[in-house]
């Protein structure tokens, strides 16, 4: 984060309604009649809040029928963001305890009433059931053996699958960003970070089985020479997951973050490893942000064909 975001982070948290806000939208999805009833909050206070929030992408919504619902989004917040909110969370306010009294009310009310609440699952708050939650259950099935995270960045992604691989390394151009993900991972003895560039791999040809890609490709200077490093240090039948932004026409969006190209589609995703001398399985739209401008992501997994016996 540079210095101005900072301040605007620390403006959008300097207001009592929108910590008790995101207080109550950790880990679950209100509607703003629920949030009303919760706070005591006007409606058009607690909109217009929801409505900051979201536009600095601490909030998410998700429409259903006529009402949208909005959650915080945990894995999008800046980390000054996050500490300043678990300690709220931790804390003994009397006003955020009574918000999250008078929440459990509500919930205990809706169990008991009419409605079945299996019906509506999505919409309402169960213990520990959070997509990221799902997502590590997931990780529970994968077994990567040596396993490459290319762009791993302060190596979130890496923390969550490295205990599903015989040795992971990260790289990333950003010494800042390997130091992070250094601390971060550094009770795992099988996993490495260090400073590398992904058009110059320092890695011997085959040594992984599996290279993650995950946001990197738009931000490489030479896609196409990235990608055909990914393939030469693959395995024969390694496998390359890769994540990206799809076409786009908001670069004034993504720009200010570094990005390089305006997003790949699927089609020109395929083609680029294909030219790698990848065997590509799957190119798609995989998920479309909910907050404007609904940036899409591409999902795409390749694989390196087999050795051939002679």
């Amino acid at each position: 984060m540079v210095l101005t975001q900072f301040v605007e982070t620390l403006n959008l948290l300097g207001d009592e309604s929108r910590i008790r806000l995101c207080a109550l939208l950790r880990g679950r999805e209100l509607c703003v009649t629920d949030l009303v009833r919760i706070t005591g909050i006007s409606q058009s206070r607690v909109s217009t809040h929801l409505g900051r929030l979201r536009e600095a992408g601490f909030v998410r919504d998700r429409r259903q029928g006529q009402q949208s619902f909005y959650g915080l989004s945990l894995d999008a917040l800046p980390t000054t963001a996050r500490a300043v909110l678990e300690e709220a969370a931790g804390s003994k306010d009397p006003t955020l305890e009574g918000d999250q009294r008078r929440l459990s009310e509500l919930e205990t009310e809706r169990r008991g009433g009419g409605s079945d609440f299996s019906e509506d699952i999505e919409r309402y708050y169960s213990p520990g059931r959070t997509w990221q939650s799902l997502a590590v259950g997931l990780a529970g099935l994968l077994d990567l053996g040596d396993a490459l995270d290319v762009g791993s960045g302060d190596g979130a992604a890496a923390s969550s699958l490295a205990p599903y691989c015989r040795t992971l390394t990260c790289i990333d151009s950003s010494v800042k960003m390997i130091e992070a993900a250094r601390e971060r991972l550094n009770r795992y003895e099988h996993v490495s970070a260090r400073v590398a560039d992904v058009h110059d791999l320092p890695f011997e040809d085959s040594r992984f089985d599996a290279v993650l890609m995950f946001h990197t490709l738009t931000y490489a200077q030479e896609p196409a020479l990235a990608l055909a490093e990914c393939a030469r240090v693959l395995r024969p039948s390694g496998r390359l997951v890769l994540l990206c932004l799809d076409e786009h026409r908001q670069h004034e969006v993504t720009a200010p973050y570094g990005e390089l190209h305006p997003g790949f589609s699927p089609s020109a995703v395929r083609e680029l490893l294909s030219r790698a001398g990848l065997s590509v399985r799957t190119s798609e739209v995989a998920c479309r942000e909910s907050r404007k401008p609904h940036l899409q992501v591409v999902l795409a997994v390749a694989t390196k064909p087999a050795a051939t016996v002679s």
